[in-house]
């Protein structure tokens, strides 16, 4: 019983954040908490679609699987929070639950480190894939809702304009917006992109994130 309980424990503790978990466990029901300042990323793998037509699903899933989990760990890494993949799509925030005041900078130093990784596997794999990713930091509400198959999750502007960045983003590149870039540009390069037309935004200035600062 202690056995299946560990191993329970250890499932739950790998589907959601531990103070939620515990939460949950002591008072069942939906949970739903304010967050006013944290950085939401996301990911996309360009030129998967592509391979997905010429491979097994088993060989695709063994590829993607590959590059998650290095995700996975440089998200341990950076004291990030893994909320979801979405196909070939990777979502990540930093600053919750626990808060903290150096999201922004961890989220940066992530995705650079997974352009990095993205390089490595194609070099393995003999690959061409590249990452778009998109950056923006804000408020959220993050909590789990619904009855089954619990899922830590955000929801607000915020997550939409990540969203926006990443798919109106360039192949290869790190598109943050204004709000990202004013807690970066002291310790990373930037460039400015310009303006660009987000659906459901308008014009927006956003930049591109190139390295850290030496």
């Amino acid at each position: 019983m202690q056995h299946q309980q560990e191993q329970t424990e250890r499932l739950l503790l790998n589907i959601l954040p531990a103070s939620i978990a515990n939460r949950l466990k002591q008072e069942p029901g939906n949970i739903a908490e304010y967050f006013d300042d944290v950085t939401v990323l996301f990911a996309d793998i360009v030129g998967f679609t592509q391979i997905a037509t010429s491979v097994s699903a088993t060989t695709l899933v063994n590829l993607l699987n590959q590059i998650f989990s290095v995700f996975d760990r440089l998200s341990l890494e950076y004291d990030l929070e893994k909320i979801k993949t979405i196909g070939d799509a990777y979502m990540l925030v930093g600053g919750l639950p626990k808060r903290s005041s150096n999201h922004p900078q961890a989220v940066a130093s992530m995705a650079l480190e997974m352009q990095n990784a993205i390089a490595k596997f194609n070099q393995r794999n003999n690959l061409d894939l590249t990452i778009r990713i998109g950056i923006h930091t804000g408020a959220v509400v993050a909590g789990v809702i619904g009855l089954q198959k619990f899922s830590y999750d955000l929801w607000g502007d915020t997550v939409n304009i990540a969203s926006r960045m990443e798919s109106h983003g360039l192949p290869g590149k790190i598109q943050v917006t204004q709000e990202t870039y004013n807690r970066l540009q002291d310790e990373f390069i930037l460039e400015t992109r310009g303006e660009i037309s987000v659906k459901g935004r308008g014009a927006m200035t956003t930049y591109l994130l190139r390295s850290k600062r030496q």
